[in-house]
């Protein structure tokens, strides 16, 4: 469906206003095609399954609660027919059907971190949890957290499914060429204003003493376990890993996991129910427990503690950026060489600073897509200037120093095949990673078993889904 490109806040918000999947509602009847349903006197229905995909069900209520958060969200429906919001409503129940077909997993700490971020925003938006409660018309906040879990579980199926079809698909330079050559002059891509960022950061140092105390209050935890306490409950009440401690620091691991090499190193030398000692990485220091090993799959829990950051501590490393800045601000030494050798931050120090681009992996970013907090920090910065120290928090209250350079700028331009050959090339993977996803729905479509219901069979659905 081409007039909505992500939708999983949308879907959440109208999904779980309504009903789940086997649930029946009396809702009013109303006329067919019409956004805004009437309510005759006297005459009500039961909602009805409108179609069946799979072991899913897509119920009337559901477009009209889909049309009513597209309006809440002032989003043009006059002109949306009923039966193209279905057809995308069956897009998303095809991918979760398969997903779970093809075994496709996805972890309780995933779904629960999604999930508290989308209730905070609510709560946000609505004033409080009690008053979130009475908007979406639940019994009570476990009667919203249950549906609304079960709902974020089949949208990340989805995503996962997707994400799975278009994994294996490659595109050769060829290819590329081809894709740009299709183009007529007038009709070629235009590319936004863009620039590059450089940065150097400075972590205040934590002493000896502050890791030791958390490494002794590791230990402590882990021999309260060893003693018949719960590790879920300690992760829950002590862990800073924020994503896992929902699920009481859960986490499943392999080796091709994204997880940091001495996360990984310490949970395959852990056997099956122990837990290991106190170790460090980047985040802080960790105890694993390893709850299951399935052959080079684990099942583990962890609980993360960072070291606290004294206030001298602190007051140092901004002395220390401080004379950085007063050395490129002089010309004694160029930004790109002061984050060589002076930045904190291995991800960028060898580059000069250069941030990269997590969607195109390269060092540009267009101005309306850098990441916000970075965007308020160098949209004033002339070329060449240097930012003020900033003092950056992380989510886990980590606090770092930063100093911000624009090291490049780009206006915007047509599409020149030589130049932006790497972006060229994503939109051509983009398009051909597309008709991969149009290959897969049309023949699972036609492997799965679909109904619709008998007043949506003639509408001109983009997918195939009447089998003609």
């Amino acid at each position: 469906m081409r007039f909505i490109s992500n939708r999983l806040a949308l879907f959440i918000v109208f999904a779980i206003m309504g009903i789940t999947a086997q649930a029946q509602e009396i809702i009013p009847e109303q006329p067919k095609d019409t956004i805004k349903p009437s309510i005759p006197k006297g005459r009500s229905k039961v909602d009805g399954v409108v179609a069946v995909v799979g072991d899913f069900v897509v119920l009337e209520s559901d477009i009209d609660l889909m049309y009513r958060e597209m309006q809440a969200q002032n989003m043009p429906v006059k002109d949306i027919p009923r039966g193209e919001l279905l057809g995308k409503l069956m897009e998303d129940k095809l991918y979760a059907h398969h997903a779970i077909q093809d075994s496709i997993i996805v972890t309780d700490a995933e779904v629960n971190e999604t999930m508290n971020k989308q209730i905070d925003f609510f709560v946000e938006q609505i004033g409080s949890e009690d008053k979130m409660v009475k908007y979406f018309k639940k019994k009570n906040i476990e009667t919203f957290k249950a549906e609304l879990t079960e709902l974020i579980k089949n949208q990340k199926l989805t995503e996962q499914m997707q994400k799975k079809i278009m994994e294996d698909v490659e595109i050769t330079p060829e290819e590329v060429r081809q894709y740009f050559a299709q183009f007529k002059k007038e009709d070629l891509p235009v590319f936004g204003a863009e620039m590059e960022v450089a940065q150097i950061v400075v972590k205040p140092e934590v002493s000896q003493a502050e890791k030791q105390i958390v490494i002794d209050r590791l230990k402590q935890i882990k021999k309260e376990v060893l003693d018949g306490s719960s590790f879920y409950s300690k992760a829950v009440l002590y862990s800073e890993d924020k994503a896992s401690v929902p699920s009481g620091g859960f986490i499943k691991v392999n080796r091709k996991s994204p997880l940091v090499k001495e996360f990984k190193d310490a949970a395959f030398s852990t056997d099956e129910g122990q837990i290991s000692e106190p170790f460090e990485t980047e985040y802080g220091f960790h105890i694993i427990y390893v709850e299951k090993i399935r052959g080079q799959d684990l099942d583990v829990r962890h609980i993360l503690m960072s070291p606290k950051v004294t206030q001298e501590s602190v007051k140092k490393a901004k002395e220390k950026i401080e004379k950085i800045r007063e050395r490129i601000v002089s010309g004694a030494i160029t930004f790109a060489d002061a984050a060589r050798s002076e930045s904190e931050d291995k991800e960028t120090r060898n580059s000069g600073g250069l941030l990269m681009n997590p969607r195109t992996l390269e060092t540009r970013f267009e101005l309306t897509k850098l990441p916000p907090e970075i965007y308020g920090d160098v949209e004033s910065l002339k070329d060449g200037e240097v930012s003020q120290p900033i003092l950056v928090e992380g989510q886990r209250g980590e606090k770092t120093y930063k100093l911000y350079t624009v090291a490049n700028r780009y206006d915007q331009h047509t599409a020149d095949y030589a130049k932006d050959y790497t972006r060229i090339k994503e939109l051509a993977l983009r398009e051909k990673q597309k008709k991969a996803i149009a290959k897969w729905s049309d023949q699972k479509i036609k492997d799965t078993y679909i109904k619709i219901s008998p007043e949506y069979q003639n509408f001109p659905f983009v997918n195939n889904w009447i089998k003609k």
